[in-house]
């Protein structure tokens, strides 16, 4: 067994960013982050646009931020989360400076800002086209100079544990505690049981529940299959954002994302053979917002039968696009393309996930004592539709604000030591890890050509029906293989790919209109007072 006061799940911006909270103001609290890979790899770490923040109050401001995300959102988000984050951003950047993190400057010395779809001012701070993974260095170099952290690699978490594991112990599903994990240590095989008196859930997305994603693979649902075993609220998960423009291949997996901001810097979407075609969608063409423009690139691929549309960068100052870009550059180049002689085959690709576990304004989920950040979390701010770029921002305000109610909560101290008492280990006995993945890899993939082509981005009542029906096969494939303890984090993530997949087609099913990410070719368009 081990104990600690603070159990983070996940190492990215979230996770990391708590934690450095929790640890710099209460140093006597003992925090363990755990994560199933490498601690530097995470979604943050492929983030390549940056962080939507208003910095620049003479020609943004706050009102205009709120607004931007309100209409990305198509009616859905939680106006008071909106604007705590928009309005604790800029405090929550200057704390990311201070831990180290280096953002662009311009020639009068103030951050070079992109502008994304959605967007109505240049307002993103980055740096270069890799922000995550320079937000991920300061973050880690940060934590690794506190002595009360420590950060396990390669462990994953089985299951939470809530009430349901203490024996004899009656339970009511609307009123549970967290009280920890049980956590397999890939490395000696072995199931730990982490006892602590808070646990973040910081596990990220689900992007390879689909066949192709922009997301790493690690982002396999975990938290919110976790949670949804505990019996966490978990809302709106059919609202899944796909990014227009991931570099398009024959092989499935992790697509190379082309960030957003290169269509902010000018760059067009045509077909293979040059034509453009973004003005017969939306009056903002390429800066339209996520989903309209991966509907129009899905339209347009299904209309002419192609694989694949274009981006086109020839016309671009060469230069200046390198500056900016140049990760994405010698990321065509390795794939012989260059963006300024040739046009770049993209697709629409799995990249953000709108909702997740419910949690209120300070990150706190239904379950008590586990709190929920980032991209695994339901805030409210993104509503239908996430507005490019205020990912990163919502997770260092949520982890803020998480951190300061889980200070309150250790502070009080009111918490259920006999219960933490009584929790048993995991029996060991009887278990083994299995060495065949066959079964587990081919579940893995019907799972995943089910969701993209059912539960894609346009769906229909018919695909959905369908979908449901085969996920329920799978899920009681998976269910024996589970039973029969043929034990692994594949066979662990396929249990939680599942849930999330469930979760997705049912809240899909129980739609009754057309909004943002969502779309179902049976319902119609939502209709409001400003259309």
């Amino acid at each position: 067994m081990i104990y600690t006061d603070v159990l983070v799940i996940g190492s990215g911006i979230s996770g990391l960013s708590y934690a450095m909270k929790i640890a710099q103001q209460k140093p006597e609290t003992r925090i363990t982050i755990i994560t199933k890979s490498d601690s530097e790899e995470s979604n943050t770490k492929y983030a390549q646009g940056g962080v939507a923040v208003v910095t620049d109050f003479e020609k943004d401001s706050f009102e205009k931020h709120i607004e931007d995300t309100m209409r990305a959102g198509d009616g859905m988000c939680k106006l008071e989360a909106v604007e705590v984050v928009v309005k604790e951003g800029p405090e929550r950047i200057r704390e990311m400076v201070e831990w180290g993190a280096q953002f662009d400057i311009n020639d009068k010395q103030t951050y070079d800002l992109g502008r994304e779809g959605g967007h109505t001012e240049n307002r993103v701070v980055h740096h270069k086209d890799v922000t995550g993974a320079e937000i991920e260095r300061a973050l880690l170099e940060a934590i690794s100079q506190l002595p009360n952290v420590q950060l396990l690699n390669h462990h994953y978490v089985i299951d939470l544990i809530t009430e349901h594991h203490i024996p004899g112990e009656s339970f009511d599903k609307y009123n549970l505690n967290c009280y920890g994990a049980y956590v397999l240590d890939m490395k000696n095989r072995h199931i730990v049981k982490m006892s602590a008196k808070i646990t973040l859930m910081a596990t990220g997305g689900c992007g390879h529940v689909y066949k192709n994603t922009t997301n790493p693979l690690i982002a396999t649902g975990d938290g919110i299959g976790l949670a949804h075993r505990a019996k966490a609220r978990i809302s709106n998960m059919q609202y899944i954002q796909f990014h227009p423009t991931a570099f398009y291949s024959i092989n499935p997996g992790q697509l190379s994302l082309i960030s957003e901001a290169v269509r902010g810097f000018g760059a067009k979407l045509c077909t293979k053979s040059g034509e453009r075609f973004m003005h017969k969608y939306d009056d903002r063409e390429e800066l339209a917002s996520r989903d309209i423009v991966a509907r129009a690139i899905d339209s347009e691929m299904k209309f002419r039968g192609d694989d694949y549309v274009c981006l086109d960068c020839r016309h671009l100052d060469h230069q200046k696009f390198l500056s900016h870009f140049p990760n994405i550059y010698l990321q065509c180049k390795d794939q012989g393309l260059d963006m300024f002689k040739d046009l770049i085959p993209v697709v629409p690709a799995s990249h953000y996930l709108c909702g997740g576990i419910d949690v209120d304004l300070f990150g706190q989920s239904t379950i008590k004592n586990m709190f929920a950040v980032g991209e695994c979390s339901n805030t409210g701010l993104h509503g239908a539709n996430r507005l490019a770029s205020n990912s990163l921002l919502e997770a260092l305000v949520f982890a803020h604000r998480a951190a300061m109610k889980t200070l309150e909560r250790l502070r009080q101290d009111d918490f259920h030591y006999h219960n933490l008492e009584r929790i048993p280990e995991w029996n060991q006995e009887g278990l083994k890890v299995s060495e065949e993945m066959a079964i587990v890899s081919y579940l893995r993939k019907e799972l995943q050509i089910l969701m993209s082509d059912l539960v894609g981005i346009v769906r229909s009542n018919e695909r959905l029906k369908l979908a449901k029906q085969k996920e329920e096969d799978i899920y009681r494939s998976v269910k024996d293989l589970y039973k029969f303890h043929i034990l692994s984090p594949q066979l662990s993530e396929l249990r939680n790919l599942v849930s999330v997949a469930w979760l997705i087609i049912t809240q899909s099913l129980e739609q009754t209109e057309n909004r943002g990410a969502f779309y179902n070719k049976d319902l119609v368009k939502k209709t409001t007072t400003d259309e």
